[in-house]
């Protein structure tokens, strides 16, 4: 194997992919919550986009449940 490969001339393409990766949406969150993604993504030098989409995602990994009781 070469000590050196000369990647200069090669041409680059887009991943036809990408677009199946993530999907955009609207989102409605309350200004407390959002400021609280962002502190915590500044402290993990993370966007705060991807802080959500991880948190998220670990609830769907581990099916977590939100319980909900409502005050009667």
């Amino acid at each position: 194997m070469r000590n050196h490969y000369d990647f200069s001339k090669m041409k680059g393409r887009k991943n036809p992919y990408v677009r199946l990766l993530k999907q955009p949406i609207t989102i409605r969150l309350d200004t407390a919550t959002v400021e609280w993604f962002k502190a915590m993504a500044g402290e993990a030098g993370i966007p705060y986009q991807n802080l959500i989409n991880l948190y998220l995602r670990d609830c769907a990994v581990n099916r977590k449940k939100l319980k909900i009781q409502w005050a009667s």
